[in-house]
């Protein structure tokens, strides 16, 4: 498969003005991890522990070729970042609506990884629309102008 998951995602975390863990706003925190893959191995998969079964739990073990396993892990790993940063409630926040969330959809047995076991990539068959009839979704985009 070719490595056309720009659209999705890539490790290039959006510049954002953060406080730092000084305190000074305005700055931009310092990442613990550099990529999202390095997140999902160093933090995610190691507490995020789990029987993956295939009946109740599937996981892909070439999670990287399903382009939705690779935005919903770099939308967790920029969250957690984020939210790493909220001494109070920010982990709470990140499991309850980040982690959770996301890995049970990626976890589902009908999720991203239905065709895959832990062993072997299969390629997902895609959804395959249908063009709609020209003029039944205008570009609002022109319209604007």
């Amino acid at each position: 498969m070719e490595d056309d998951f720009g659209l999705f995602d890539t490790d290039a975390p959006a510049p954002a003005a953060s406080q730092s863990g000084d305190g000074k706003a305005g700055e931009t925190a310092e990442l613990v991890y550099g990529s999202a893959e390095e997140f999902l191995h160093e933090q995610l998969l190691p507490t995020y522990v789990r029987s993956v079964t295939g009946k109740s739990a599937k996981w892909c073990i070439e999670w990287y070729f399903h382009p939705e396993a690779v935005s919903r892990v770099a939308a967790m790993w920029r969250s957690w970042e984020h939210l790493r940063l909220d001494p109070a409630t920010g982990m709470s926040v990140w499991w309850r609506d980040h982690a959770d969330h996301h890995m049970r959809v990626l976890l589902d047995p009908q999720g991203p990884f239905y065709n895959c076991d832990m062993k072997e990539h299969r390629e997902p068959q895609h959804l395959e629309p249908k063009k709609a009839p020209e003029d039944w979704f205008p570009d609002v985009r022109v319209q604007e102008k």
